[in-house]
């Protein structure tokens, strides 16, 4: 019952925030969950399009390699290579990132982690630290994740603040190629939600290819009309 509680004052708190985050914030929404002894592959691809906005045809893409420390640790290293316009298509910034799982799977209601990143951007020469709360609750064929997040920036040309941001996904368990979900993004400036795919294909026991797909759209005028994500990850 506390951990349903729990859950519940989460939502509320990340529903009703209002300080939200410069960054982009359509990503991957994150599971609580380490695999012991997991290494993978990740890439992920972003594409924004809207007629006369500044982000018109903007691409971001993130190639990473990951590995777990322990049972209930993962560690991973990223770079972003992005392009507004395109005669501008740059490295951009470097990630590192730990996925820290605090509970058993099943053993409580909701199952819980948390989340660092640190990410150096290079065409300003600014910092990125997030952290902050991963949750995932499964209703029988059916999940509800959760990412609140706390996001501090700071660097040379660009102002320290701290700032909130929150992904939310709700996914059918209809096969493991074929998961259909519901995604929602809040960031500043950004009010997002749309449709969503993902699934994995096994090739052993300890071999699996997993991907994911979703078409967001804008939930206000300042938000750019539609963000395409697509990520795709080989674990062995």
């Amino acid at each position: 019952m506390k951990q349903m509680q729990l859950g519940a004052m989460l939502l509320l708190l990340v529903f009703s925030s209002v300080a939200l985050a410069d960054g982009r914030v359509v990503d991957k929404v994150y599971h609580p969950y380490v695999q012991p002894l997991e290494r993978e592959f990740e890439y992920r691809a972003l594409y924004q399009r809207q007629t006369e906005h500044p982000d018109n045809n903007a691409l971001a893409q993130k190639f990473g390699y990951g590995f777990s420390l322990g049972n209930n640790m993962a560690f991973s290293l990223y770079l972003l290579a992005e392009r507004v316009m395109p005669e501008d298509y740059t490295l951009a910034s470097y990630e590192a990132e730990l996925r820290w799982m605090l509970t058993e799977q099943g053993q409580y209601s909701w199952d819980w982690g948390l989340l660092f990143e640190v990410e150096h951007y290079q065409q300003t020469d600014s910092n990125e630290f997030t952290t902050g709360l991963l949750v995932e609750k499964e209703f029988e064929h059916t999940s509800l994740t959760v990412n609140a997040l706390l996001v501090y920036e700071w660097g040379q040309n660009v102002p320290s603040e701290l700032e909130t941001e929150f992904r939310l996904q709700y996914r059918y368990r209809f096969l493991p190629a074929l998961q259909p979900s519901v995604e929602i993004y809040s960031g500043e400036n950004y009010k997002g939600a749309g449709p969503g795919f993902m699934g994995v294909y096994k090739f052993s026991p300890t071999q699996q290819l997993k991907w994911e797909a979703a078409m967001v759209f804008a939930l206000d005028n300042d938000t750019i009309d539609r963000t395409f994500r697509f990520a795709l990850k080989y674990e062995f």
